[in-house]
């Protein structure tokens, strides 16, 4: 039997580095690994308060089962995650570059 690296198996099924298809993967699951660290952030910050799924969100304004999918690493809006902070009383402070700083109190 023939051991296969992750590589070898990703380049005969979606092609090398470089091509359409690969990249597109790629870039998928970088995004779902970002979204599972900020998720996991989110329920660290959450128990560390004491709070529940439901008490947390109530606080921002939705169901408990949004707060559950964040956490599993669902992707967040911008404007969800603003409100998640405040309601957990986090400080943020942003560096976007070319629009400059921006802060979360």
């Amino acid at each position: 039997m023939k051991v296969y690296t992750m590589n070898e198996l990703l380049d005969r099924d979606l092609g090398p580095v470089g091509t359409t298809e690969r990249d597109d993967f790629e870039k998928k699951v970088s995004d779902d690994i970002h979204a599972y660290h900020v998720g996991e952030a989110i329920r660290k910050a959450r128990l560390s308060r004491h709070l529940t799924q439901e008490q947390l969100g109530e606080k921002v304004g939705v169901q408990r089962s949004q707060i559950s999918r964040l956490e599993k690493g669902s992707s967040i809006t911008f404007s969800t995650l603003i409100r998640i902070l405040r309601a957990l009383g986090i400080s943020a402070s942003l560096d976007m570059k070319g629009i400059g700083q921006f802060s979360i109190c």
